[in-house]
């Protein structure tokens, strides 16, 4: 595939908008993010079906074209993520959890007990 028509896919299928997940690219119409197919194909092993069948707003062409664009710009999607999970840690040291860490279950489906 030559690069211009990597970038007419990228600008069909992939957005970039300072008010939209604050500005990290997206799958166009959608609040997916680039990196959240990443981590569902990549780290997780779903198929492109597997992902449009979870989220059946997307074609299997979404699904390609944000694998394209990551792999394309991974330095600088890896760059954002990083720079967003160093923001967490540094708010939860200033800002520490008011609940009793005792209360909370290791599961999602786990009651937290009262």
């Amino acid at each position: 595939m030559d690069t211009a028509h990597c970038e007419i896919v990228e600008r069909r299928h992939i957005r970039t908008d300072p008010g939209i997940c604050g500005g990290k690219p997206c799958i166009a119409g959608t609040r997916i993010r680039v990196w959240d197919v990443h981590v569902w194909h990549d780290l997780r092993g779903m198929t492109p079906e597997e992902i449009v069948g979870e989220f059946p707003q997307l074609t299997i062409a979404d699904v390609h074209a944000a694998l394209m664009y990551y792999h394309d710009n991974r330095e600088l999607l890896e760059r954002q993520d990083r720079r967003a999970r160093e923001f967490v840690e540094h708010l939860a040291s200033e800002y520490p959890s008011k609940l009793d860490p005792r209360s909370v279950k290791d599961g999602p489906d786990d009651p937290v007990s009262s």
